[in-house]
C-alpha cells in the first residue's frame, strides 16, 4: 500500500498530538491538566439544547440536508450579521452554511489553489491554513508577525514572485493562537492589498464574540470595498459553547461563495438539518449567554495574568479571545518548555512554534478549564520554574 505523498508532507496536527500526550499520561495513572486546547469546559446553554431536542424528533430533518444550508438557517445568519455588525448579505447567494469552520477553511483551497500556487498565511495562526494548503499540492508563504507589529500579518513584505503565484491570503482578528486585535485601518490595507493582487481574502472571525473590556470585535465586511475581495467566516462553537455541533457559516462574495459551495456539494453533504435548526436558535434568540461566558473568561484571564506575574512569564493582557499568549523564559524553545512543563508538572501548554515560525519563543495557555484547575495548573508550572 502507497499513500500520497502529500499525507508524509503533513506534520503532526497539534490538537491530536496534545490529546495523544494527554492519554498517554493519563494510562499511567497521572492526574494532567490540559490547557493546550480551546475546548469550553460549560456546556451549551439550555436553550440551544432544548431547540436541538425539538428538531431532531421532525422526520424532515433526518433526510439529506440542503447543500448550502436550509434557508431558514442562512436567513438566520444573515440577519445575524445586521443585527451584530450592520453588514447586509444577500442569504441565497452571500452565505453558506459550513460543518465547522475547520471543514470550511480545508474546503477554500481546492475551490482557490492549484498545485504550486500560493497561499498567504498568519506567521502564528490556525493549523489548517497551512496544512489545507498541503493537502492541495498549494504552497505556503508565512506572513511575519511579531510583538513590535501587534502581531499583525505582514502582507505588504510579501515578495513579488510570491504574488504572482498567489491565490488566497488569511487573516484571523481576533487572532488564534496570540489574541491580538486589528484595526479598521489594517483591515483597509488588507482589503486594498488582495483587490490589488487579485487575492481571496478569507477573515476567519471565530472569535468575534470572546471580549474583554468593553471591547466588540469587528466584521471585516464593514470596511468599505470587502465584499469586492473577501469573505468572512463565524462559527457558533466558542461563541456559543458548541465545538462539538459542528455548526458554522461563511458570507460574503457571491463568486467566492458561489465556488466555495461547488467543492463543497461534491465532498460532503452539508449540515445536519437538526443542527442547524439548533444554530438558529443560537443566533436569533437570547444572547445573554455570551455577556455570560464572557465575564467568565474575563475572571479567568485575570487569574491567570496575575498568577504569570509571579512567575516571570511574560503576556500580555488580551482584549479578546480564549487564550493567553506567553514568552517562554530566554533558555527554552517553545516545544522545550512545553515538553519541560509537561514532563515535570503534567501540564499542557501549546507551543507557539506549532502555529508558525512567528509563534517561535511563545506557548498558548487555554482559559477553557475551571478556575481552581487553572490556579492548581500555573501552580504547578511555577514549582518547575
Amino acid at each position: 500500500m502507497r499513500t500520497a505523498q502529500r499525507i508524509a508532507n503533513l506534520p503532526p496536527y497539534l490538537f491530536a498530538e496534545i490529546d495523544r500526550k494527554k492519554e498517554a499520561k493519563q494510562a499511567q495513572g497521572i492526574d494532567v491538566i490540559s490547557l493546550g486546547i480551546g475546548d469550553p469546559d460549560t456546556p451549551t446553554p439550555e436553550h440551544i439544547v432544548d431547540a436541538m431536542a425539538k428538531a431532531i424528533r421532525n422526520p424532515k430533518n433526518h433526510q439529506y440536508p440542503s447543500y448550502p444550508g436550509s434557508k431558514a438557517y442562512r436567513h438566520a445568519a444573515a440577519t445575524w450579521m445586521m443585527n451584530r455588525f450592520g453588514v447586509k448579505v444577500d442569504p441565497d447567494t452571500e452565505t453558506l452554511a459550513l460543518i465547522g469552520s475547520k471543514e470550511g477553511i480545508a474546503h477554500l483551497f481546492p475551490a482557490f489553489v492549484d498545485p504550486g500556487e500560493y497561499t498567504l498565511v498568519p506567521g502564528c495562526g490556525y493549523p489548517v491554513y497551512h496544512t489545507g494548503g498541503i493537502l492541495s499540492g498549494g504552497l505556503t508563504h508565512w506572513m511575519p508577525m511579531t510583538a513590535e507589529n501587534g502581531f499583525l500579518a505582514d502582507f505588504e513584505s510579501t515578495p513579488a514572485d510570491v504574488l504572482a503565484r498567489a491565490k488566497m491570503m488569511f487573516l484571523s482578528y481576533p487572532n488564534n493562537p496570540t489574541s491580538a486585535i486589528a484595526t479598521p485601518e489594517y483591515f483597509d490595507r488588507a482589503i486594498a492589498f488582495a483587490r490589488e493582487h487579485d487575492l481571496l481574502l478569507v477573515h476567519d472571525n471565530a472569535y468575534s464574540e470572546i471580549a474583554f473590556d468593553g471591547y466588540r470585535a469587528p466584521s471585516l465586511l464593514e470596511r468599505p470595498g470587502a465584499k469586492d475581495v473577501a469573505i468572512e467566516l463565524f462559527s457558533c462553537s466558542k461563541a456559543y459553547n458548541m465545538t462539538g455541533w459542528r455548526v458554522a457559516f461563511a458570507v460574503g462574495n457571491p463568486e467566492a461563495i458561489k465556488a466555495f459551495a461547488t467543492v463543497k456539494s461534491n465532498i460532503d453533504s452539508g449540515v445536519f438539518t437538526a443542527v442547524q435548526d439548533a444554530a438558529i436558535e443560537a443566533l436569533t434568540g437570547p444572547q445573554d449567554s455570551i455577556v455570560a461566558l464572557n465575564a467568565l473568561y474575563q475572571r479567568r484571564r485575570d487569574l491567570v495574568m496575575e498568577a504569570l506575574d509571579t512567575i516571570g512569564l511574560e503576556a500580555a493582557t488580551p482584549k479578546a479571545t480564549i487564550y493567553i499568549w506567553a514568552r517562554v523564559p530566554k533558555s527554552f524553545t517553545s516545544a522545550s518548555f512545553a515538553a519541560k512543563v509537561l514532563d515535570e508538572a503534567n501540564v499542557i501548554v501549546a507551543p507557539g512554534s506549532s502555529y508558525g515560525p512567528s509563534g517561535e519563543g511563545y506557548i498558548r495557555i487555554s482559559l477553557t478549564t475551571p478556575d481552581a484547575r487553572l490556579e492548581e495548573a500555573i501552580e504547578r508550572i511555577k514549582n518547575t520554574l
